[in-house]
């Protein structure tokens, strides 16, 4: 029997034994201090995808506006919410597609931005988009509650992984209470609001790792072999140019693919923290948490905000340059995104969600903005908007030594490459 089932089952008693039997026998794994390489792909779409968030968070606060439009005085302070590094109101002139200025109709000087014929029709596609995949976006807010250990998490701390996530803007409002089996809102005992899980899912209780195996994309046999009580289950890698053929590397990575695989959706309070089993159970957390998201990418702060709850050690963010076949660190934009490397073929997602590729037409009609700046959407015929854009980014790695709805402490981070294996958090 295998932890999973001990636990499922409820034979705590031998779960201690499982851990330190192979907590034993993982003591000798090699120890390799790898640098941080650059994927100018992966920043590139990094880059883009700021300003592609950026645009829609500005979107859907003026959608939240009562007046249907926001004064520049009132956008001025969000430059460091929305992750931009130039001032909003220049930022908001660059996508006259996107956002239609004019005069305040008490203040002349004052200018003032309403949303495009363009923007309101891809918004609407948005919402279609929404409404269609619910049952998606159910399942995987809940997947991210069940892998919590309270199963639950602050409101506070879920609100800056909306656009990573796929939730509506307005979730709390339009989605939450249409389910109340599935969520709960309470107030937990320090005051703070906090989304819980209803009950638990035990069809959702298995993670992309296990899928992918199951599927065959990876290895299907050893998925059979993991279902009949063997342990192991090995993370898809992709190395930078170099990496793999290291002996020290190589075979650390086998002996890393040999430990038990923990799914992050099992009670991991019993595994000893200091254990090579309890950071392949990080890394694993951290892999499904990405998988999770729309782009597989967040901030690392966003999930600093959600360390303890997810059960993560205190200098959890090692990981991601300890495992660079599995994820890749980006400090673009003066802040630190983390990504998984298999969401990422030549440039572009894998498979991407319907909401990435709407979000895609956001991005067409930007760099239209861009290019017929100071037109509007005149040069433009709407059509263009459903153009799929098939430009291909992929780049050689090289090796190197109302207000936007988010929190500002899951924004406050420094970024320089020697936080790249910090351990403060």
């Amino acid at each position: 029997m295998n932890l999973r089932s001990a636990i499922h089952y409820g034979f705590s008693s031998i779960i201690p034994k499982f851990l330190h039997h192979h907590h034993l026998q993982c003591r000798g794994i090699v120890r390799v201090r790898l640098k941080w390489v650059k994927n100018r792909s992966l920043d590139h779409i990094i880059d883009t995808e700021t300003d592609l968030k950026a645009v829609c968070l500005l979107k859907d606060a003026i959608k939240r506006s009562s007046s249907g439009f926001l004064a520049s005085n009132s956008v001025a302070n969000w430059q460091k919410l929305l992750g931009l590094t130039v001032p909003v109101l220049r930022f908001m002139r660059r996508y006259p597609t996107l956002f239609h200025e004019f005069p305040h109709p008490k203040y002349p000087s004052l200018p003032c931005f309403r949303l495009t014929d363009t923007a309101l029709m891809l918004h609407s596609q948005e919402e279609s988009i929404h409404q269609t995949h619910e049952a998606d976006t159910v399942e995987r807010l809940c997947k991210v509650l069940m892998m919590m250990k309270t199963s639950m998490v602050p409101l506070q701390s879920l609100s800056p992984l909306k656009w990573d996530l796929g939730l509506p803007d307005d979730y709390h409002r339009t989605l939450i209470p249409k389910y109340p089996d599935h969520f709960r809102v309470i107030k937990a005992s320090n005051g703070v609001p906090c989304l819980r899980l209803g009950e638990w899912r035990e069809e959702f209780a298995v993670s992309a790792l296990q899928k992918s195996h199951e599927r065959g994309e990876l290895d299907g046999g050893e998925y059979r072999e993991f279902k009949r009580g063997k342990s192991a289950l090995a993370f898809p890698m992709s190395f930078p140019r170099g990496y793999g053929a290291q002996k020290k590397v190589k075979a650390w990575m086998e002996e890393f693919q040999k430990l038990p695989y923990i799914s992050p959706y099992e009670d991991s309070r019993q595994i000893d923290p200091n254990s090579e089993l309890m950071e392949k159970r990080v890394v694993g957390v951290l892999h499904e948490f990405l998988s999770l998201t729309i782009h597989k990418k967040t901030k690392r702060n966003y999930l600093r905000c959600l360390r303890e709850e997810l059960n993560l050690p205190h200098k959890f963010t090692r990981i991601f340059t300890r495992y660079p076949g599995i994820f890749y660190l980006s400090l673009k934009c003066k802040t630190t995104t983390v990504a998984i490397r298999e969401g990422y073929r030549r440039g572009k997602l894998a498979s991407p969600h319907p909401l990435a590729r709407i979000r895609e037409k956001y991005n067409y009609v930007m760099r239209t903005g861009v290019l017929y700046r100071g037109k509007g959407t005149t040069m433009m015929p709407q059509e263009d908007v459903l153009l799929d854009d098939g430009e291909d980014t992929t780049e050689q790695e090289e090796s190197v030594e109302e207000e936007p709805d988010i929190d500002d402490e899951c924004n406050k981070e420094d970024t320089s490459e020697e936080d790249l294996d910090s351990d403060e958090d």
